[in-house]
């Protein structure tokens, strides 16, 4: 039986997308392994590119192109970054014309919360912000059992409620909603009901400071090579 060859860009060596050649040159596309999606599917490349012509699509697509391009500066020797996420918010709010935006943050990022809807509000935008735990409905009603609660069986607990951050946002009328902290399937759900274009500014990583790919770069140390044990599922 012949084993179905699927797309595996993250174990590519060659590239073949990102080619070292002349603006006015023809990417080669023939040296791309098997599994390159160029390959496999390229039908679906070639629609693609009817949706980045609708001029909607293309601008926002442009607008983020501007930003990527802006977050680096030539220097002496070459090139460097100079852009923080937090800058980059600002400035593709400000490059799409967005006002009003919306903050969906995690309960335990409160503080975080508080200085990012500081900072916004000083370069002028009007900030409308969710908790996760908004409407206060306790965990059971979820079907969660009293032993699976954080903080014990006897405390009550407010369920995260990313569905309802969500439709908060939706009904005042956000240009934009930003995403601090919710925990991983919680972004999930905020992310299937909201209606507004979105970003994410951070994740949840209670152990590493909301940044998880320190846990991959400590990887081939003792710290974290727990993670490449080969286990079944």
């Amino acid at each position: 039986m012949t084993e179905e060859i699927h797309s595996m860009c993250s174990r590519c060596a060659k590239r073949t997308c990102t080619p070292f050649i002349k603006s006015n040159e023809a990417p080669v596309k023939d040296g791309a392994p098997d599994f390159c999606p160029m390959k496999l599917m390229p039908d679906v490349l070639e629609n693609v590119k009817e949706e980045y012509r609708k001029p909607d699509v293309q601008e926002f697509a442009r607008l983020a192109s501007v930003q990527e391009y802006e977050c680096y500066e030539r220097v002496d020797g070459g090139m460097r970054t100079k852009n923080p996420r937090i800058l980059e918010l600002i400035q593709f709010a400000k490059k799409n014309d967005y006002h009003k935006l919306g903050l969906a943050f995690c309960g335990g990022l409160a503080k975080e919360a508080q200085m990012l809807t500081d900072v916004l509000e000083n370069k002028g935008f009007e900030v409308i912000s969710v908790c996760c735990k908004v409407g206060a409905e306790p965990k059971e009603s979820i079907g969660i059992r009293s032993e699976e609660k954080i903080m014990g069986p006897d405390n009550f607990e407010s369920m995260c409620n990313p569905i309802a951050q969500a439709e908060l946002l939706n009904r005042q009328n956000i240009d934009f909603a930003v995403l601090l902290g919710l925990c991983i399937g919680h972004d999930t759900l905020f992310i299937k009901y909201c209606e507004s274009p979105m970003t994410v500014i951070a994740v949840k990583d209670r152990v590493t400071g909301h940044n998880p790919l320190a846990a991959l770069y400590l990887t081939s140390s003792m710290y974290y090579s727990r993670l490449m044990t080969k286990e079944e599922y």
